[in-house]
């Protein structure tokens, strides 16, 4: 892996632990709680950040499509922390193979993204991949904050 690359899979991993720390020891219930209209679950968010990832640094960058269907990532409903953590797993594992192969005239390429043919470099794929993990954790640090205050505010009012 390039040196530079090296960085970039430290953090791509810190975030995915980040995540799994996010999950961990949670209910199902908790999985899959929104905390109003339009919100997503640490569920839904979980496997989105997958996909996303997955299709930035996999599809985009290493040309291998994945079947993404992004829209199915945000009916996510049921999967416990450890199909949570096998989905992310895959994604970072396949993030790695792809980061592992990358050489620098290959951040500097321009890709096409085969959703919408808008074009980006290597280099922005990879950011925008990151970014965008990071963003989503910490949607779910925040989530699982109001979980954990809706459960003890609903333990307080049974007396519990």
């Amino acid at each position: 892996m390039l040196p530079i690359l090296d960085v970039y899979w430290e953090r791509l991993q810190a975030l995915h632990a980040g995540i799994e720390r996010t999950i961990e020891g949670l209910p199902q219930a908790a999985l899959d709680w929104v905390s109003g209209p339009d919100m997503n679950s640490l569920a839904v968010l979980a496997v989105h950040v997958a996909g996303a990832e997955r299709y930035w640094i996999g599809d985009v960058v290493g040309g291998e499509p994945s079947g993404r269907d992004r829209a199915a990532e945000f009916r996510t409903h049921d999967l416990d922390g450890a199909a949570l953590k096998a989905c992310l797993a895959a994604a970072l594992a396949h993030s790695q193979a792809v980061l592992e192969e990358l050489t620098l005239p290959d951040l500097e390429a321009t890709y096409v993204s085969p959703r919408d043919e808008r074009q980006f470099t290597g280099a922005w794929c990879l950011a925008h991949a990151l970014e965008h993990t990071a963003l989503h954790l910490g949607h779910m640090q925040i989530t699982r904050q109001l979980w954990k205050q809706e459960e003890k505010e609903v333990r307080s009012k049974r007396g519990d």
